[in-house]
């Protein structure tokens, strides 16, 4: 029988493919805590990878796919003066709004990149434009992912509720394997 002999060597091979292949989201956004979980992504779901002979054939490589969702700037109707007349900003002042944006994801992403090639792992970075929660689980869906892998901002319940959570979203709503890294306790950080 195929995959079952008594030393179990292609039975630990077929994991190891399987886990060679894996495609893994990570959604960065400016936290520390979205940088911890790529950093533990990283070093627990790709070292066995960067140590097997074949990982370094394109075919069987993993993939990190870097996601990053900007807020949709919108061009709203303020109003000002007596009576409330209707003041739209110039498209000068949303497109620098837009382009400060842009470079802000842009050096998100490269930091995020950097830390992928320093552990040999190769990643993808995608910008996309709307709400998070929502953007996350389609992105992840669409791609066929299979693990997303979110930073906890370890949000109290307080501004849990009146904020929301991108991680308790993605738990309740997104259709693929999702794994929430916290950030070691403040405890921990100083022993």
């Amino acid at each position: 029988m195929e995959g079952t002999n008594s030393s179990g060597d292609n039975v630990s091979a077929g994991v190891v493919q399987s886990r060679m292949r894996m495609k893994v989201m990570v959604a960065i956004d400016e936290s520390e805590g979205s940088f911890y979980a790529l950093k533990w992504a990283l070093d627990n779901l790709f070292t066995t990878m960067a140590t097997v002979g074949e990982a370094s054939s394109p075919e069987n490589d993993g993939m990190v796919f870097l996601v990053h969702v900007e807020p949709k700037v919108h061009n709203y109707v303020y109003p000002i003066g007596p009576g409330g007349a209707a003041f739209y900003p110039a498209t000068v002042v949303v497109d620098s709004v837009k382009k400060a944006q842009q470079e802000r994801s842009a050096a998100i992403l490269s930091r995020a990149l950097k830390m992928c090639h320093d552990k040999l792992v190769k990643g993808e970075s995608i910008i996309l434009h709307g709400d998070a929660r929502e953007m996350i689980c389609e992105a992840a869906e669409q791609m066929q992912i299979n693990l997303l892998v979110l930073g906890s901002r370890g949000l109290g319940t307080l501004k849990r509720t009146f904020l929301g959570s991108v991680s308790d979203y993605c738990a309740h709503h997104a259709k693929t394997p999702i794994l929430i890294v916290k950030p070691p306790s403040e405890h921990s950080k100083m022993q």
